[in-house]
């Protein structure tokens, strides 16, 4: 298999190519979740795993490295190779990931030498650094067949500091010569591009968020310009708490439109803590393509915890010259994947992105966009219809976002849009939707004239969409289903099965209550409530705890020691129990939220008085992996599946049978 690139598009094998790419940190998450996490990726549509290497994580005191454990990189890769996805390595050595220092070591900063300059004494580091990563993953690029087809070089170089005009590119060139020289090999070398980082002529990477939590401002900021649908690829916000926007420094006709930072979610801050919501994702996601972007690459697709550090925490700080304070252990970053391999409504909502992108992929990206005259390109303009068009010269799809983060905006009706020399039919767009609509879509035994839906996947010969109707000529091989049954369906050796509860590698993660579960709570002083857990069932895959709490930020500690925290923002924290070896005593430590905190919330939780500290309640969810046997089932057939509460799956059901939702629950006083 070769891969490469046009102006327009990747390639592989010389075919255009749309993977999908997420964001996880091995470094962040137990080595023996590993494989479960990247069977979820895989899931959920990911083709390709990238990672950051942060060198503080490595290295945190001068020579003394450790690449073991959950630091284990050659074992990360190899696991990455086996779920049957790629590898992008981001080596840095300035990494930013909201990690002490942007991931340099203390060490490195108290030498005699400026760290993101010319000098040699830089690159000397840099190098040496270089090769420890290199001898890690030798024998795994994808030429020597492994997964690892790319490497990126630093990380908003000249724009979140470092240096600017040609000798930036110089620096950045050295860089990319180094990890040449010392044995990364891949088709692929980028750098992120936006807010004018330095490119030294690599492939430019560009991004995208929601909002912006790093904003110092405490209050609520203006609408997202990554929900416009826009020519423009720079996004003047992203690190704009490290430096100061500007346009871009490449010459976009010379490049494919590739993101690698599209927000998977947002990570909070003490100061401001915007809560990202699925719709938030899938939005912007889908504004990007209508903007004529061929590959989405989303930071984070799974949070995880920092590792504990040996000479001190590991997190972005004030304390280290950093703006923004961040929790020191959690860095769930509301991601489709939690800190703890929690799937959230986001991890559906892109698999929609991913069904499509799989099987229409390629043909999108030989689509090259169009921006009618009537599409707004200020994002605070409610008065006309988001939209492009993307074709090839014979068919292709009208992108529309009507969604907005911070403002709402108006339905709109009527819609007409001219595509190849004519009118299309129209159509309603309603406020928050966004999706994109075929015409001339080819199709087996037909043409889809128009559609007032979305393509999702083809199953067999039948193409499959969500929406309202399709326009398409006698004998045309197609399925409509809504909206709600595509976010539940899973493509299965060719079939179309729809589920309550994900499926993954051919089983269901089932969530479920556990009758034997007993749970307790004591309030131990003021904020401070002491959890007991017992009847585990051994057998279980994981228990979830989720806290109910109103405060400015809550500690908990299992066995004295901090095993995680939260900063309030939506009021519940989620809890993996099973890699804390199901505790039976958990303390939560809540800290006191005053009404004149210095702080941006979303919203306010209920203030006792002026301020307030209390976990209100906690919830404990047993989850258990089920076989799914679909053996019975014939081609063409879409059943609707729920699993049972307890016991294997049936035999094909008639009519979907809810599962239980409930679970151990208990309310703090």
């Amino acid at each position: 298999m070769e891969f490469g690139y046009t102006t327009k598009y990747l390639t592989r094998d010389g075919e255009p190519w749309f993977p999908l790419m997420g964001e996880i940190h091995y470094s962040r998450l137990p080595r023996n979740e590993w494989r479960e996490s990247l069977a979820k990726m895989r899931a959920g549509g990911i083709d390709i795993a990238s990672s950051y290497v942060i060198w503080i994580h490595h290295e945190e005191a001068e020579g003394e490295v450790d690449f073991t454990g959950n630091r284990d990189l050659r074992a990360f890769v190899e696991e990455v190779g086996r779920a049957g996805m790629l590898m992008w390595l981001r080596i840095g050595p300035w990494v930013h990931a909201e990690v002490r220092n942007g991931g340099f070591p203390d060490w490195l900063l108290s030498q005699d030498f400026q760290p993101r300059t010319n000098d040699e004494r830089y690159f000397a580091q840099v190098e040496r650094f270089y090769r420890l990563v290199s001898a890690q993953v030798a024998g795994l690029f994808h030429s020597q067949g492994g997964p690892i087809i790319g490497i990126q070089i630093e990380n908003e170089y000249g724009h979140c500091g470092g240096l600017t005009g040609e000798a930036g590119d110089v620096h950045i060139r050295r860089l990319a010569g180094i990890a040449g020289s010392v044995g990364f090999e891949v088709p692929y070398w980028t750098a992120t591009g936006w807010g004018g980082a330095m490119t030294g002529g690599l492939l430019p990477v560009m991004g995208g968020y929601a909002d912006s939590p790093w904003d110092p401002r405490l209050t609520a900021i203006e609408p997202s310009g990554n929900f416009v649908i826009t020519p423009e690829r720079n996004d003047h916000n992203i690190g704009s708490d490290l430096g100061l926007g500007a346009g871009l420094t490449f010459d976009p006709t010379r490049f494919p439109y590739l993101t690698a930072e599209l927000g998977g979610g947002l990570q909070v801050t003490r100061r401001r803590r915007p809560v990202a919501h699925a719709a938030d994702v899938a939005a912007m996601s889908m504004a990007k393509l209508g903007s004529g972007v061929n590959l989405l690459g989303y930071y984070m697709y799974h949070g995880g915890i920092n590792p504990d550090g040996r000479l001190s925490t590991l997190q972005e700080s004030t304390a280290t010259g950093y703006p923004n304070d961040l929790p020191v252990k959690s860095y769930d970053f509301r991601a489709p994947l939690g800190a703890y391999g929690q799937l959230s409504d986001s991890w559906q909502e892109l698999r929609l992105l991913s069904m499509f992108l799989r099987d229409f992929g390629s043909e999108l990206c030989r689509m090259l966009p169009e921006f009618p005259p009537d599409n707004p390109l200020e994002p605070d303009d409610a008065t006309r219809l988001r939209h492009s068009v993307r074709h090839n010269g014979e068919w292709g799809f009208v992108f529309f976002n009507n969604y907005n983060r911070v403002a709402g905006r108006p339905s709109f009706t009527d819609v007409r849009v001219r595509a190849l020399g004519r009118e299309l039919p129209p159509f309603e767009v309603p406020a928050d939707a966004y999706g994109c609509y075929p015409f001339n879509m080819p199709v087996q035994g037909g043409t889809v004239r128009f559609a007032r839906a979305t393509p999702l996947c083809r199953m067999g010969m039948t193409t499959v969409f969500y929406g309202d109707d399709i326009d398409a000529t006698p004998g045309a091989d197609v399925l409509l289903i809504s909206r709600d049954d595509a976010l539940r369906a899973y493509l299965l050796d060719g079939r179309l099965v729809l589920s309550d509860d994900p499926i993954i590698d051919g089983r269901c993660l089932v969530s479920r209550p556990d009758s034997e579960l007993a749970v307790t709570a004591r309030h131990d002083g003021a904020g401070r409530v002491v959890l007991g857990i017992s009847g585990y069932d051994p057998s279980a895959h994981d228990y979830g705890l989720r806290l109910s709490y109103r405060g400015d930020s809550i500690r908990i500690l299992i066995g004295g020691r901090l095993a995680d925290d939260d900063f309030w923002a939506d009021g519940t924290h989620y809890l993996g129990l099973r890699r804390h070896g199901f505790p039976d005593e958990i303390v939560v430590e809540c800290a006191a939220l005053r009404q004149d905190a210095p702080v941006f919330l979303e919203r306010w939780p209920f203030l006792d008085a002026d301020s307030a500290c209390a976990v209100d309640g906690v919830t404990v969810t047993r989850t258990d992996w089920i076989p799914l046997d679909l053996g019975s089932w014939q081609a063409g057939e879409v059943p609707s599946v729920a699993a049972p509460p307890f016991g294997t799956w049936p035999t094909p059901l008639e009519s979907p049978v809810e599962p239980c939702r409930e679970s151990s629950t208990v309310g703090i006083g």
